[in-house]
């Protein structure tokens, strides 16, 4: 009965089974509401709903395996209750020709009984003539009217007789004895049977009750199924819609970051500077934009620029040997008026002047144009275009050792890539970048999650 005892097992693990219900109800982590959202904001948002859309994920796979492995082990308790139906036939059958067979051998016995008696009284019958016989004296046999030679032909003929009949009976009792032995060795046999049969049928019910409890747990799953695969639907839904929205570039448009996400893993690829880290300084550089706001040149021959925003002029805004006129031969190449065109305003100190979403002055961009076009294909990148600019940053973050990998030298490389220098600084200007490049490690380790879970939806 092992082979249905396996199967009962099935039935009291799978009826403690416990199906979690989506928690649609519950507030949602995971919204698509985008508008306002400052960069972090929508970060946090994202993080929320890749975190989410693993969860449900996991348990839709979990969901799914449970399903397969219920409609599996529904599959096979239907044949063991059909294997069980067929023994139990067998059994029945096998009992009745049991029985049968008793029965036969029953009248057997009763028919030996019969022989034996009958041939009891014979032999009866024959002891009380020969004890007739024996009684005869000599005289008496002499003076008998009958012929001597017939009178001891008869003793003769008693006593064989008698033989023979003895003989008979004893092996009419021989007989008798296989046959009752055989009788109760079929009786134990239908026994054996029945007990059998009984526990097929006991075992066949307790199948039943598990091939219906794995029934109701298939139906339950295939239920939770659909549902986890609606939130995990939903979930990707919205973490497409927050890709989307995301991604605002310093002095460019903002693109989804996706798209944001393809073109760093490409840069990543030619440079071996991670893909996080280079999202993270543009990521950084477009918080820095938000808060000095953008300027435009007043004045080609000083480099005077004013601040869009609020309208404050900045004499410092571009360096006006080192980058001006270099600015003034790339933009018309580039279909841009010099006029027109968005550059950083200053800080507290220096001048201003960086370009595009990478940030990067004029004459540090005309150093770099040949690698970024043999890296690009273009014959002249554009440093407001998305794709040219982050080539640009990691070619540039590769050069001040960036594509380490490890903490230290990618904060220094993030570092000098703000102020030229280590995070620490001069003598005259300690610690010049250092908050610049915590702050970019910290995106860094960010955006790195989310780059590993979205790789995974």
């Amino acid at each position: 009965m092992k082979f249905i005892q396996s199967f009962l097992a099935i039935a009291l693990v799978s009826s403690t089974i416990f199906f979690p219900t989506p928690a649609l109800a519950e507030t949602d982590p995971c919204n698509t509401n985008v508008v306002g959202k400052s960069n972090s904001e929508l970060q946090a948002d994202l993080d929320a709903c890749n975190a989410e859309i693993t969860k449900w994920t996991d348990i839709l796979n979990n969901t799914k395996k449970n399903t397969a492995s219920y409609a599996t082990e529904v599959t096979k308790l239907t044949a063991k209750i059909n294997a069980a139906q067929a023994t139990i036939k067998s059994k029945t059958v096998a009992i009745a020709k049991l029985s049968s067979s008793i029965t036969k051998k029953q009248g057997e016995i009763n028919t030996l009984e019969g022989k034996i008696q009958a041939d009891i009284d014979h032999i009866a019958e024959l002891v009380r003539k020969t004890n007739i016989i024996d009684s005869y004296s000599i005289a008496e046999a002499i003076l008998s009217t009958e012929d001597l030679s017939s009178f001891f032909a008869d003793v003769d003929s008693f006593a064989s007789t008698r033989v023979a009949m003895m003989a008979l009976v004893d092996n009419l009792r021989g007989v008798k004895s296989d046959t009752e032995l055989q009788k109760i060795e079929l009786s134990k046999q239908r026994d054996a049977e029945s007990a059998a049969k009984a526990e097929i049928e006991m075992n066949k019910k307790k199948v039943e009750v598990a091939q219906v409890e794995q029934k109701n747990l298939l139906a339950q799953s295939k239920n939770q199924e659909k549902a986890y695969s609606q939130v995990v639907a939903d979930k990707q839904a919205k973490a497409n819609a927050i890709r989307t929205a995301l991604f605002g570039l310093r002095d460019a448009e903002a693109i989804p970051f996706g798209t944001a996400l393809q073109y760093a893993i490409e840069a990543s690829t030619k440079t071996g500077v991670r893909a996080a880290l280079i999202l993270a300084i543009l990521q950084q550089e477009s918080n820095l934009g938000q808060n000095v706001g953008t300027c435009i040149i007043t004045d080609l021959s000083s480099g005077q620029t004013r601040n869009v925003n609020t309208g404050r002029v900045f004499s410092n805004g571009i360096h006006p040997t080192r980058d001006l006129s270099l600015l003034q031969s790339l933009l018309p190449a580039l279909g841009r008026d010099p006029l027109s065109t968005k550059v950083s305003c200053p800080l507290s100190i220096g001048y201003g002047g960086a370009m595009g979403p990478a940030q990067f002055i004029p004459s540090t961009w005309n150093i770099m144009v040949s690698k970024i076009s043999s890296a690009t294909g273009k014959s002249t990148p554009d440093p407001w275009n998305p794709a040219d600019a982050i080539m640009a940053m990691a070619l540039f973050l590769k050069d001040l050792g960036g594509a380490s990998g490890d903490y230290t030298n990618e904060r220094t490389a993030a570092c000098k890539y703000y102020s030229g220098r280590n995070c620490y600084g001069t003598s005259g200007r300690p610690n010049a970048g250092l908050s610049y490049g915590v702050s970019v490690m910290s995106k860094a380790t960010a955006l790195q999650n989310n780059i590993d879970l979205l790789q995974d939806v």
